[in-house]
């Protein structure tokens, strides 16, 4: 990702859905106007989801998704229908591409109702509108609705105006909050303890710390970046309390040792909780680290897949310390990028991580899988401040806003 790129997580991700040869690619090539899918007559060319972040305007940063064909056939084909699936809980809307000459079939009619059961924002784009002859065009266009919109990825005929349908189903952030910048007032001193370790990314921050310093600059405020090696000199050569601390989750205890308690302190992963929309699931759901049991199966899932470090946080260092605080001999399993299992019913408890490289409808998707499933639902930050006993320190912050 190029500095002036917007992460994949705070995109508009939508996804292209249709029948085999409905002409998905073509579509997507002409809304595009790249070629991004291989179009071919041959039913089933689009064999995996095909993902493109790009600027598209009239909406601006967004993902594009062309899925295989939802009717495909076989143990392929089912593993490709499962994928296509999958996108709808990724997808901030959707457009249904409808071969025109055929009209919808019940494979069409399953798939809206699928959109209408994930609450999921949709167009239905009948394509191939230049093959129908003069009675059949008017006869449709005259019953059209609100959601119809009449294409022709040949002619380009309405793909401008399919564009501008789009944006008009997109909404802003669910949530509608920053990830710290409303806490702050001009000229605040904001410090960022990031620790630079074996685990941090070579030459740069991640992407929650990126986030973070450029909402505070937006809020008008000072941010002062240090490792938590530098932190107590740093405090004291400001010579005046900051008027918060966010630190990397694995580093609490140390900062909090360090930070005056009149000083709030937070960290990136908990802050994370609240920007995307999970914050009251998590502090609730983090209470379950008090009650588990011998055999307990606890699910710790990332939302993105990078090089294991030998002492990585989600695989080694939580699994270490919930041992080390509960005295259980527990299960842990794990997942990473967009594989996230269907079934939680097994486990007792599912510690997420920021969800910073998801979008908030993916990361709400995991939790309500989980709400489903009668499974507590919590993140990194969470439950790292659990264990180390300043949880209650660690979302101080949100009060202040109340």
């Amino acid at each position: 990702m190029g500095l002036s790129d917007t992460p994949g997580g705070e995109r508009i991700h939508i996804g292209f859905f249709g029948r085999r040869n409905a002409g998905k690619s073509s579509i997507v090539n002409a809304v595009t106007g790249q070629e991004l899918s291989v179009v071919s007559d041959i039913k089933g060319t689009t064999t995996d989801p095909v993902y493109k972040s790009m600027e598209l305007l009239p909406m601006g940063p967004v993902v594009i998704i062309d899925t295989p064909g939802f009717d495909d056939e076989g143990a392929l084909g089912e593993l490709r229908v499962k994928k296509t699936r999958e996108i709808l809980n990724r997808a901030d809307c959707a457009v249904l591409v409808v071969d025109s000459v055929l009209g919808k079939t019940k494979a069409d009619e399953e798939m809206l109702t699928l959109f209408k059961e994930k609450q999921l924002p949709y167009l239905i784009a009948y394509n191939k509108w230049d093959l129908l002859d003069e009675k059949e065009y008017k006869t449709e266009e005259q019953t059209a609705d609100e959601k119809s919109v009449f294409v022709s990825a040949e002619t380009n005929y309405h793909i401008k105006e399919l564009k501008e349908r789009i944006a008009g189903l997109v909404k802003e952030k669910e949530n509608g909050c920053r990830l710290v910048g409303d806490f702050l007032k001009p000229l605040d001193l904001v410090v960022l303890v990031v620790p630079i370790d074996k685990a941090a990314p070579k030459g740069r921050l991640i992407l929650p710390q990126q986030q973070a310093i450029r909402d505070i600059l937006e809020a008008g405020a000072v941010s002062v970046v240090v490792r938590d090696t530098e932190l107590l000199a740093a405090l004291k050569k400001l010579g005046r309390d900051p008027d918060l601390v966010i630190t990397d989750s694995q580093a609490f205890s140390e900062v909090a040792a360090v930070v005056p308690g009149r000083v709030l302190l937070t960290s990136f992963s908990v802050l994370m909780a609240r920007y995307k929309g999970f914050l009251d699931a998590a502090a609730s759901g983090v209470k379950a680290v008090n009650q588990l049991q011998d055999g307990d199966r606890i699910l710790i899932s990332e939302g993105c897949t990078h090089h294991r470090q030998c002492n990585d946080i989600g695989t080694v260092k939580i699994p270490a310390w919930i041992k080390k605080y509960t005295g259980k001999n527990v299960i842990i399993e794990t997942s990473s990028g967009r594989s996230f299992p269907e079934d939680l019913s097994g486990y007792r408890l599912v510690i997420h991580c920021g969800g910073c490289m998801l979008n908030e409808r993916e990361v709400r998707y995991r939790m309500q899988c989980a709400g489903d499933a009668g499974v507590p639902f919590t993140n990194y930050g969470m439950v790292i401040a659990q264990m180390k006993g300043i949880l209650e320190r660690s979302v101080e912050i949100f009060r202040k806003v109340q």
